[in-house]
């Protein structure tokens, strides 16, 4: 059995786990996939990273703590009040650019460079403007989504959904992948010059 203990956890995670419960934050995160983030971008030095959908900033807190000091992070997220919060906390830190905005007309809009690594935690990036997302992805960078295993509360008809994104992503040739049946469900693609 493998050790549920996280080493390395960043310092601002219980925090952030205690403020995600005094505000009824049903939608965190979970450290499986925070240390997995962590260890990916450990990976890129000088990385240029994504996340859509930053929620009060628990997956991020695991990706600043995994950055060299020539590392870029981009974080949005449609609910300015999240961002908020994920500002008190990450708001000075000048690696970092938090946005609240629309993730679909970020991700149409954006015209800057290419990432090593994608966090797509939210809809843009993953049930729709896939292609966009992809298309901002360096040759070699990932590409992480989770939340594929079901679970009781999802939405009639979102298993489709989920389905039907795993196939798309099974028929690209651009992408290699590895569907981790862990944690809430991972999958992580690397893309490749085909």
């Amino acid at each position: 059995m493998i050790d549920t203990i996280f080493a390395n956890e960043p310092q601002l995670l219980n925090t952030l786990e205690e403020r995600s419960k005094a505000i009824g934050f049903t939608m965190p995160s979970d450290k499986h996939i925070g240390a997995l983030l962590k260890t990916l971008v450990s990976s890129k030095s000088g990385g240029h990273f994504l996340e859509l959908g930053t929620g009060i900033g628990l997956s991020l807190s695991w990706v600043l703590d995994g950055i060299d000091t020539m590392s870029k992070v981009i974080s949005l997220d449609n609910d300015e009040d999240l961002v908020d919060i994920a500002r008190e906390y990450f708001g000075t830190n000048n690696q970092l650019e938090l946005i609240a905005v629309d993730g679909e007309k970020w991700l149409e809009n954006y015209d800057g460079p290419n990432f090593d690594l994608i966090f797509a935690d939210t809809w843009p990036g993953k049930y729709n403007h896939l292609d966009e997302t992809l298309s901002l992805l360096n040759s070699g960078g990932f590409y992480v989504i989770d939340d594929m295993i079901e679970r009781p509360n999802w939405p009639e008809g979102h298993k489709e959904k989920v389905d039907h994104l795993l196939a798309t992503l099974d028929a690209r040739k651009d992408l290699v992948i590895s569907k981790m049946h862990w944690s809430t469900g991972i999958l992580v693609a690397t893309k490749v010059a085909i």
